[in-house]
């Protein structure tokens, strides 16, 4: 299993990003979501998912988020 945070690229096509997800799916063909920088425009470019063993880990410092004060999915679901 590839550390969501690090940097890595895909060794055929080359496209490079952060590691912001990752997927295990019982079929065995686990799957990481690349998310490149912005583009030299500001743009956002579009996040790919990759096959685990496609992967070359090129930084692995993790970027680590602070969520303590916005956690999310662990707060109940509002109600009316």
């Amino acid at each position: 299993m590839v550390n969501l945070g690090v940097m890595a690229m895909d060794k055929i096509t080359g496209f490079k990003g952060r590691v912001t997800g990752f997927v295990v799916y019982i079929s065995g063909c686990n799957q990481a979501l690349l998310t490149p920088s912005v583009g030299k425009d500001g743009k956002m470019v579009e996040s790919m998912w990759v096959d685990e063993q496609r992967l070359e880990i090129t930084d692995a410092k993790v970027l680590i988020l602070d969520n303590s004060k916005t956690p999310g999915a662990d707060l109940p679901a509002p109600k009316r």
